[in-house]
């Protein structure tokens, strides 16, 4: 074991605050990494406030991890020592059901699903045995640390010329953007609707744009619209009931990106016939859909979660090859409890990532 150091809540109502812990060394299979960026997600703010009422304390955020291989276990083949590696939202999974054969580990049908990179197993925490899981290990801590040891085919290579802290929210924003993209079949010259455009909504512009297709980006604050034109999108304010109403029946492919319930029965009219709207920004009950809309032309209402490990390589990969990240804002980890705060009232251009160089300064307990 080695100690380490991390931001942590300890209550649904505290800040975040320092805290040391022992990370395992590398077993069979395994490799440490030293985190240099992690990136700050919505999902970092609903989980520490316990919004989906599962949250395991004390709770240390943070899925988009970037880093570099310290050490590695026995038999490991995929990484070395110096190596730079991205860890995303999982580092586990049961490897045996059939959707982790077809490398859809996002979606693992095993007794507890996939092992989330923190917060230990996604599942209701009174479900959860307390301090332990399906996988052995205790309470899962994320990226807001000094290191994490996980397997290695959950550590993804990061591509040339992509750099480090551009890299880091595509392990979650880039990829959660793109798998829905992928899987239903978004093609050049199709015209893709963006709802909502924050740190997963923007990535969702610049992926859509480099596939081919045309974007109108979907939006309710006026001071994004020249942010929005500049990523290669039609920007509409959703509360213009001219625009909206110009586009019913044009749409081939749309995604809502807003990170809590709204309604989006405004967009249903705007999809052609037997195409779909998905939703991966929110994970609460939504308001209610018509149905009598999505009956009368065959529309669907679907949902995604992430991406599994080969679509977020792919994801890592086709950004570098565009020449496409997310638009960041680096700040130190001691400015995360205010970055919170800005993430909840939408004050942020476009992601937040912590240098976690920045650690160092701290000493545990101030």
């Amino acid at each position: 074991m080695s100690s380490t150091t991390g931001y942590a809540a300890k209550h649904s109502y505290s800040r975040l605050k320092p805290i040391e812990f022992e990370r395992d060394p590398a077993g069979k299979g395994e490799v440490e990494v030293e985190i240099l960026f992690c990136g700050v997600c919505h999902s970092d703010v609903h989980q520490c406030a316990n919004d989906w009422s599962n949250t395991i304390y004390p709770c240390m955020p943070g899925h988009e991890i970037v880093g570099r291989v310290t050490a590695i276990g026995q038999g490991v083949t995929r990484h070395s020592i110096g190596d730079s590696v991205g860890i995303g939202c999982m580092v586990d999974s049961c490897q045996t059901c059939e959707p982790c054969k077809a490398g859809e580990e996002n979606y693992c049908e095993g007794p507890n699903g996939f092992l989330s990179t923190y917060n230990g197993p996604f599942v209701p925490a009174e479900k959860t045995p307390t301090g332990e899981n399906i996988y052995g290990r205790s309470n899962t801590f994320g990226g807001y640390s000094g290191s994490i040891t996980v397997r290695e085919e959950f550590a993804l290579k990061i591509p040339a010329g992509l750099r480090l802290e551009v890299a880091a929210p595509i392990l979650c924003a880039g990829v959660t953007t793109y798998s829905p993209l992928k899987h239903w079949g978004v093609k050049a010259g199709d015209h893709v609707g963006i709802i909502g455009i924050g740190g997963l909504g923007h990535m969702a512009v610049k992926i859509a744009v480099a596939m081919g297709a045309i974007v109108t980006a979907f939006t309710t604050s006026k001071d994004k619209l020249d942010d929005v034109t500049k990523l290669g999108a039609t920007v509409v304010m959703e509360d213009d009931a001219e625009a909206m109403k110009a586009l019913k029946n044009s749409f081939d492919f749309m995604l809502s990106t807003i990170p809590e319930k709204h309604d989006i029965n405004p967009f249903i009219p705007l999809l052609k016939r037997d195409k779909t709207i998905v939703l991966v920004g929110a994970l609460e009950p939504m308001k209610g859909v018509n149905n009598a809309v999505v009956a009368f032309s065959r529309k669907s209402v679907a949902g995604s979660l992430i991406g599994g490990l080969a679509e977020t390589q792919e994801v890592l990969d086709l950004c570098a090859e565009h020449g496409i990240g997310p638009d960041i804002e680096i700040i130190p980890i001691q400015q995360i409890n205010d970055a919170f705060k800005a993430l909840e009232k939408g004050d942020v251009r476009f992601r937040y990532v912590i240098d976690m160089a920045s650690l160092h300064k701290d000493q545990v307990g101030t």
